[in-house]
């Protein structure tokens, strides 16, 4: 099965403790993905973190890849365009 990562969207932040941009985007054509992250990393770079519910006892997350496979495929479409955007200067 092929994987497809499509309509990504970008809305780029006032940078915040590394956050600079929130991203959603279509997942095979599927399902909606929403609320995804974009933080620079330390060292340079990007990474993605995906929403969370907090509860008294600790973070659940709502949603994220399992397979390093499509997170890697998923962060590199969604920072490909984060930094697509970034360059026209929008």
């Amino acid at each position: 099965m092929a994987h497809m990562i499509t309509n990504i969207q970008i809305v780029p932040v006032k940078p915040q403790d590394g956050l600079v941009a929130f991203a959603s985007f279509v997942y095979n054509n599927a399902f909606y993905v929403a609320s995804v992250g974009i933080y620079t990393r330390p060292g340079g770079g990007f990474r993605l973190t995906y929403p969370t519910r907090k509860s008294a006892a600790a973070s659940i997350p709502l949603f994220h890849p399992i397979s390093k496979e499509i997170a890697a495929m998923i962060e590199n479409a969604v920072i490909s365009k984060y930094e697509t955007i970034m360059a026209d200067g929008r």
